[in-house]
């Protein structure tokens, strides 16, 4: 396991958001997965080095007063398997639809939830 110090962290790939402040003009960036780091500058040259010193800065603030940091969303892993329960009723509906479409229930399902993600 690596040892989870400032380098590790900042050696992350955390999304960063950059948003034209339309009011002021200029920039705004954040980390959205680092709550409440936030930065402004006039050019995005300039908010962009701003947000990699706003991100070191509160990495550091978060590991000396020992708070959990979160990884960033892209390293996550998953399985592809989860636990559904639901009414009998609807596991036999489905049953039924998936025999009528001609694929396993697993596969029907798949398909009905990739149309609705």
């Amino acid at each position: 396991m690596k040892n989870k110090n400032l380098d590790y962290y900042l050696s992350l790939p955390y999304k960063l958001s950059i948003i034209p402040d339309l009011e002021e003009g200029g920039y705004a960036a954040e980390y959205p997965e680092l709550p409440g780091c936030i930065t402004c500058g006039k050019k995005i040259e300039e908010v962009i080095a701003f947000a990699e010193d706003a991100k070191k800065s509160w990495l550091t603030v978060a590991l000396d007063n020992g708070d959990d940091i979160p990884e960033p969303e892209s390293l996550k892993k998953y399985s592809g398997q989860f636990k559904l329960r639901i009414p009998k009723s609807l596991h036999r509906l489905l049953v039924l639809h998936a025999k009528e479409q001609g694929v396993s229930m697993n596969q029907y399902c798949a398909t009905i939830l990739a149309k609705h993600a």
